[in-house]
């Protein structure tokens, strides 16, 4: 499994230099089956959607964009994605069905139509078809989703129905919980927010889980009520889950690379493995070689793209430079740097 992240702020994009290294556009995460492929699966639809066609290899897309929730920063850069806008394009968009009646199509042609948006969802180029999800109460909604297995299931935020994902390609899993407040269903047993049963089963042995982490643990008081979770709980929920390694992703908007930086290395000597998420950082998810197949142990490359000036994965040593690097779950990040 690949994985590139196109956009990682959260709320509103952060143009300017103190937000080049970590990126300023806002939630998208491209999912493919190898480094050699290009992405089929897109998580989340902000303005990161528009570096997603670079990485198409001259192509138009063809496959499948499953939102979250309907936030500005979660889907408003559908139609500035050229890779989909595309006579050639075909592509399945998925999102959370709201209990209104309203059909998926006209949930996005709330914000984007005349004269809010020059067009409608419907005239995007290409063969798109538009549907909704909607996991039963307490449950998970499964399907397959160009030869990945995804489980979809409620969490709470703020403002609309909101899901977290679950994608696995029968070796690793991905999992992906963004725009989560645990503190609406509680202050939990660390003052974080309570460790539910949705969040923990999303979570649950994932070889990666990237997480929320728009606010830190000192913020809560004055910021959850915003709908977003801490850094802290990222790390502590995967602590409980058993997930192998956490990225902390959905960074505040106002939040400069230095204080970036600074989060990072609160979690420098975190048992689990941590990174902060910055765009163009790219993490791939091998099977174990045959020979050890039953090794508990996975190995992920993580690196940056060449024309990113983000740091390395390794966020207690930030650094101006692309780097390529090792990580090895279930102990501390390995760090190499690059000859380039």
């Amino acid at each position: 499994m690949h994985v590139t992240f196109c956009g990682v702020r959260g709320s509103t994009p952060s143009p300017g230099p103190d937000f080049a290294r970590y990126g300023g556009n806002t939630s998208c995460v491209a999912v493919g089956h190898s480094s050699s492929s290009r992405p089929v699966l897109l998580l989340d639809a902000g303005t990161g959607l528009s570096k997603v066609t670079p990485l198409l290899g001259g192509q138009a897309f063809a496959g499948t964009i499953a939102l979250t929730h309907l936030h500005w920063d979660h889907s408003l850069g559908l139609p500035f994605f050229r890779g989909g806008d595309d006579p050639d394009a075909r592509v399945s968009l998925l999102l959370p069905d709201q209990q209104d009646g309203s059909d998926a199509e006209s949930l996005l042609a709330r914000v984007m139509t005349p004269p809010f948006f020059p067009i409608e969802p419907g005239q995007l180029r290409g063969e798109w078809t538009f549907g909704t999800l909607s996991p039963p109460r307490g449950g998970a909604a499964e399907f397959k989703a160009e030869g990945f297995g995804v489980e979809a299931r409620e969490i709470p935020h703020k403002g609309g129905r909101t899901f977290g994902y679950r994608v696995s390609d029968g070796h690793r899993v991905l999992a992906y919980v963004t725009d989560h407040c645990p503190t609406a269903l509680g202050p939990g047993p660390d003052g974080l927010g309570a460790y539910h049963e949705a969040a923990l089963a999303l979570a649950e042995g994932a070889d990666v889980l990237i997480h929320d982490a728009q606010i830190v643990a000192e913020e809560i008081a004055a910021e959850a009520y915003f709908g977003h979770a801490a850094a802290e709980y990222a790390v502590a929920l995967a602590a409980r889950a058993g997930a192998r390694h956490v990225v902390l992703f959905h960074h505040k908007p106002s939040r400069t690379d230095s204080e970036l930086d600074a989060i990072a290395a609160r979690f420098a000597s975190s048992a689990i493995p941590v990174t902060v998420a910055a765009e163009g950082l790219t993490l791939d998810l091998l099977p174990s070689p045959p020979a050890t197949r039953t090794s508990a142990r996975l190995l992920l490359l993580a690196r940056q793209m060449p024309s990113s000036a983000t740091p390395a994965p390794r966020p207690a040593t930030p650094a101006r430079a692309p780097r390529l690097l090792l990580l090895s779950v279930g102990c501390h990040l390995r760090s190499k740097p690059s000859k380039g």
